[in-house]
Parts: structure tokens; C-alpha cells; sequence
């Protein structure tokens, strides 16, 4: 993460959508409730709506809880379709998800007539 937010040590994306509606409270409560994580741990928690074109960062700095919406004016953010409620990400992968890029392809492999 950029800007005013240090990187998390850990990235988790909730994969189950959650009502957008949902505030700094709320989220946090579903982090512990649901998820089973606690939301003052230094991780961020990213949720995404029913759609797929907004997410909602929550993130503890230490000081306080960071809570911020990013929302995609085309297409829909790659979410990953597991079994499990929660998801880690690397810093490499968090990025090319805000960007709307298929952060699941970053460690295929290319085809082999590509490969030298």
C-alpha cells in the first residue's frame, strides 16, 4: 500500500462479499467474528462488494483504523474463488489487484514456445 498507509506485514482478502454499507465497526467486527482474525493485529482486511468493482481496505496503524474504498469505473477487481473465508496476499499481488490486473497469473508460467 502507498500514500499515508504503511504496507501491512499481512494482506487478507475476505472472499465471501460483504455489504459496502459497512463501517469502520462493523467490518471489524466481522474480521473477528467471521473471519476469525483480530483487526488490530497490523494486517489489512480487504472486502469487495457483490459486484466486484469496489473494495474496502480496513487497516490498524498502530495509532489508529484506516478504512478505505477504491471503486473501478470499468470491469471488476480478481477475486479468488476458495473454499477458505480468508485469503493472503503479497505486497506484489495487492498491487496489481488495485490496478485491476489478474494478480493470480503473476506466477504462471508462460507458454513454451515463449520461454527461452
Amino acid at each position: 500500500m502507498s500514500g499515508l498507509i504503511a504496507a501491512p506485514a499481512q494482506i487478507w482478502l475476505a472472499v465471501e462479499p460483504v455489504d459496502m454499507r459497512r463501517g469502520i465497526d462493523g467490518l471489524s467486527a466481522y474480521v473477528q467474528q467471521a473471519l476469525g482474525h483480530t483487526p488490530c493485529a497490523g494486517a489489512a482486511f480487504v472486502f469487495r462488494n457483490k459486484s466486484g468493482n469496489r473494495v474496502k481496505v480496513l487497516c490498524w496503524d498502530g495509532q489508529g483504523v484506516w478504512l478505505c474504498q477504491r471503486r473501478l469505473h470499468e470491469g471488476r477487481f480478481v477475486w479468488p474463488k476458495a473454499t477458505e473465508r480468508c485469503f493472503s496476499l503479497t505486497q506484489a499481488e495487492w498491487n496489481w489487484l488495485v490496478a485491476g490486473v489478474d494478480w493470480r497469473r503473476l506466477s504462471a508460467q508462460p507458454p513454451a514456445h515463449l520461454q527461452a
